[in-house]
C-alpha cells in the first residue's frame, strides 16, 4: 500500500480524498494556488504545498509544478480527482515516467476515452450504442452549419476534449449553430487547451443515465449500477439519485454490459463512468466516457456501501477487487443536490464573495432511518473564488425507497444554512416539491420547462402561507415577550402585549389571535381555524424548528427591518405582524417602485467583458448578442431583449465588472 499520496485537486474533491486516505493510514499532501492558500483542503492534508498563481493554468493544470511538489515531498502516488489533469494522457505518463503511481486508468485509455471522436469509434466497435452525428473535426463555423444542417437540427456542439458542460451548446436553427461553434471553441481553448470541436443529433426527450464502471489490474470489470442524471442546466448537472427511476432490470444489464464491453476495450481499470443518453422507449445510446472519480459518485457509494476512492487506491495499489459482479446489490436510494454559488433569481448567473454563514445539517443517521452526507471544501468565513468551479458542496440523502429519500434531502436543504452570496439552496428546494420530480418523470429538458421564465422562487399556497404566518406570530410574540421584560420601566407602564395581529405575507393577509391553552400556544384564524405551535426559537437563532400542527419546519428567520423574514422548501417571504390599528395604517402607505433599469444593460454577474459586439448608433433585435462575459470558467452571452437602438457603450472589452455595473445604455 502507499505511503503517501498528493492529491493534484483542490475543493471538495480533495477534502473527499484525504478523508479515505487517513482512514487507510495514508499521509497525504495537499497542493494550492494562491487564491487555496487557506482553504479547507490545505488545512486538512499532512503537507502542503503551494504551486503558483490563482488561475488554474499557472497553477493546478501546470505538470511540471505537480511533478516538483511530488518531488518535494516523496509522495509515491497521485489521487487526481476530477476535472484538472485527471483525464490528461500526459500527466499519467509523466508520473509513470517518474515512478508514482497514478490513481486512475491506464494512459491508453485515458487517450482512447478522452478524445470524444475517438472514443465513439471504439464504442462503435466494441458493440456499444452511438448516437447519429459527424465523427470528425470541424474546421470553422461554415463547416459547422453545413454539418448541422445535414444531420438534422436540433444537434449537440461539442468540444472532443470537453467535460462538465464546458464546450457544449444545442443549436436549433444555423444562427445557434454559427455562434455555438465559436463558443464552444472559445471555451474549449480555455478550459482544456483544446480546441477541436464535433457534431452530433440531439435526441430529444432524452433521459442522462450513466453507468459506474470499476476495474482492477488482473482482468476483473465490473459495473456497479446505474445514476439519473437527468436534471441539468446548461449541461451541468444539478441533482443526481442511483438507481433511476426509470429503468428496468432488463435495460439496466444491457447497459451494464455494454459499459463493461467498452471499459475491457480500453484495458480499463480503476473507477469509470459510461454515460448514456436514453429516449423515451428506453433506447439507450453512448455518450461519453469519464476516465476519473465522478462528481456525482456519493450516491452510488450510499447504494452499494462502497467507497469509491478506496477502490480507486487500492487498484492502483494493484489489489485484485474483493467482490464480484454477484455479489453487487442496490440497496435503497440515494440523491445528491449540488449546491453552487450561484443566483438563482438571476438565471443562475455566478457568485462570488464571502461566506459569512456556512452552517450544512447534521450528518450521519437520522431518526427515521434515513442517512445524510455533505461533501465539501468550504468553511465559514472561506471565500468564494472567481478562479475556479461555483461548486459549494454536494449534499445527498438515503432512504430505504424513492420517496423518504426526497422527503430526507428537502428537511436537510431546509436545515442547510448559506449566507453571503447567491447560491441555489432555494432553487435545490423547489424542485423537491414538484410533483413531476416526485413521480420521477425526468429529462435533460427538465429544468427548461418547469422554469421556462426562470426561477422566482416559491409563491406559497393556502397552507403554506397559513404555517408561515403562525411561524411569524410565535416569533413577534417572542420579540414583543422580551421587549417587555427591558428593566428599568416603571412597573405600571410596562408594555402590555396584544394577542390579536394582522399578519401580512405572499400578497396574502391573515386576521390572527395568538394564546396558550392546556395543549400548549396556538394561532386561530379569523375563520376560527386554530393552529398548535411549538418552537425552540429564541431572539438571535437563525434557523429553528417550529411544530405545527405536531408537523416539524425548519425554518430560516431573520429580522429585516420591522418585518421576518421566512425561508422553508424554496419559500422566502417577509411577514410583517402589526396590530390592528398599524396595520390598517399601513394600508394607506404608497409603495416604493423599483428602478427603472429596461434602457441599461447591466452586468448580470462578478465577470470579465470578453466581448462587445455593438457599438453607439446601432440597432439591435431581440436575441442578438450585444456582449460576452467570462466567469468561473464559462462564456455568458448577453442578448438583447427586444429591439432598440444603442445609445451609449460604457466599458470596452477586458474591463472587469461588479454585479449591476453599466455595459450599455439604449435609447
Amino acid at each position: 500500500m502507499f505511503k503517501k499520496i498528493l492529491i493534484a485537486n483542490r475543493g471538495e474533491i480533495a477534502c473527499r480524498v484525504i478523508r479515505t486516505a487517513r482512514k487507510l493510514g495514508i499521509a497525504t499532501v495537499a497542493v494550492h494556488s494562491d487564491a487555496d492558500r487557506d482553504a479547507m483542503h490545505v488545512r486538512l492534508a499532512d503537507e502542503a504545498v503551494h504551486i503558483g498563481p490563482s488561475p488554474s493554468s499557472q497553477s493546478y493544470i501546470v505538470i511540471d509544478k505537480i511533478l516538483e511538489a511530488i518531488r518535494k515531498t516523496g509522495a509515491d502516488a497521485v489521487h487526481p480527482g476530477y476535472g484538472f489533469l485527471s483525464e490528461n494522457a500526459a500527466f499519467a505518463e509523466a508520473l509513470e515516467k517518474e515512478g508514482v503511481a497514478f490513481i486512475g486508468p491506464p494512459v491508453k485509455a485515458i487517450e482512447a476515452m478522452g478524445d470524444k471522436i475517438t472514443s465513439k469509434k471504439l464504442a462503435a466497435k466494441a458493440g456499444v450504442s452511438t448516437v447519429p452525428g459527424h465523427i470528425g473535426l470541424i474546421e470553422d463555423a461554415d463547416e459547422a452549419v453545413r454539418i448541422a444542417s445535414s444531420i438534422g437540427f436540433p444537434v449537440m456542439i461539442k468540444a472532443s476534449a470537453g467535460g462538465g458542460g464546458k464546450g457544449m451548446r444545442i443549436a436549433w436553427n444555423e444562427r445557434e449553430a454559427r455562434e455555438g461553434f465559436q463558443s464552444s471553441k472559445n471555451e474549449a481553448k480555455n478550459a482544456f487547451g483544446d480546441d477541436r470541436i464535433f457534431i452530433e443529433k440531439f435526441v430529444t426527450e432524452p433521459r442522462h443515465i450513466e453507468i459506474q464502471v470499476l476495474g482492477d489490474k488482473h482482468g476483473n470489470t465490473l459495473y456497479l449500477g446505474e445514476r439519473e442524471c437527468s436534471i441539468q442546466r446548461r449541461n451541468q448537472k444539478v441533482i443526481e439519485e442511483a438507481p433511476s427511476p426509470f429503468l428496468d432490470e432488463t435495460t439496466r444489464r444491457a447497459m451494464g454490459e455494454q459499459a463493461v464491453a467498452l471499459a475491457r476495450a480500453v484495458g480499463y481499470h480503476s473507477a469509470g463512468t459510461v454515460e448514456f443518453i436514453v429516449d423515451a422507449e428506453r433506447n439507450f445510446y453512448f455518450l461519453e466516457m469519464n476516465t476519473r472519480l465522478q462528481v456525482e459518485h456519493p450516491v452510488t457509494e450510499l447504494v452499494t456501501d462502497l467507497d469509491l476512492v478506496e477502490q480507486m487506491i487500492r487498484v492502483a495499489a494493484g489489489e485484485k477487487l474483493s467482490f464480484t459482479q454477484d455479489e453487487i446489490k442496490l440497496e435503497g436510494w440515494a440523491i445528491e443536490s449540488r449546491l453552487y454559488a450561484e443566483d438563482p433569481y438571476r438565471n443562475f448567473l455566478p457568485s462570488i464573495g464571502r461566506l459569512t454563514r456556512y452552517r450544512p445539517p447534521e450528518e450521519g443517521r437520522q431518526e427515521g432511518g434515513t442517512v445524510i452526507r455533505n461533501d465539501t471544501g468550504v468553511f465559514e468565513g472561506g471565500e468564494i473564488s472567481m478562479y475556479y468551479d461555483p461548486m459549494i458542496a454536494k449534499l445527498c440523502a438515503w432512504g430505504p425507497d424513492r420517496a423518504s429519500a426526497v422527503e430526507a434531502m428537502a428537511e436537510a436543504l431546509d436545515a442547510f444554512e448559506v449566507e453571503g452570496i447567491g447560491h441555489n439552496l432555494p432553487f435545490l428546494s423547489a424542485v423537491m416539491q414538484q410533483e413531476r420530480f416526485r413521480e420521477g418523470r425526468l429529462t435533460t429538458a427538465y429544468i427548461a420547462e418547469e422554469f421556462a421564465d426562470g426561477f422566482q422562487g416559491v409563491t406559497p399556497d393556502e397552507a403554506s402561507a397559513m404555517k408561515l404566518a403562525a411561524v411569524a406570530v410565535t416569533v413577534n410574540q417572542a420579540l414583543q415577550e422580551r421587549a417587555s421584560q427591558i428593566s428599568g420601566t416603571i412597573g405600571n407602564h410596562r408594555r402590555i402585549v396584544g394577542h390579536e395581529w394582522v399578519t401580512s405575507l405572499a400578497e396574502r393577509e391573515f386576521q390572527m389571535t395568538s394564546g396558550v391553552s392546556a395543549d400548549g400556544a396556538y394561532v386561530r384564524f379569523a375563520d376560527e381555524r386554530a393552529i398548535s405551535v411549538d418552537s425552540d426559537w429564541v431572539p438571535g437563532r437563525t434557523l429553528a424548528t417550529f411544530n405545527i400542527d405536531n408537523q416539524p419546519m425548519a425554518v430560516k428567520v431573520d429580522l429585516v427591518g420591522t418585518g421576518i423574514r421566512l425561508r422553508w422548501r424554496g419559500i422566502d417571504v417577509v411577514a410583517r405582524v402589526r396590530s390592528p390599528r398599524v396595520a390598517e395604517l399601513a394600508r394607506l402607505m404608497p409603495k416604493k417602485l423599483p428602478p427603472d433599469t429596461s434602457k441599461m444593460l447591466l452586468c448580470p454577474m462578478p465577470g470579465v467583458v470578453t466581448s462587445i459586439t455593438v457599438k453607439a448608433g446601432d440597432t439591435v433585435e431581440a436575441g442578438q448578442s450585444l456582449a460576452v462575459v467570462e466567469a468561473m470558467k464559462m462564456e455568458n452571452i448577453l442578448r438583447a431583449e427586444k429591439r432598440a437602438t444603442v445609445k451609449r457603450v460604457a466599458i470596452a472589452a477586458g474591463a472587469s465588472l461588479a454585479v449591476d455595473e453599466l455595459i450599455m445604455e439604449f435609447e
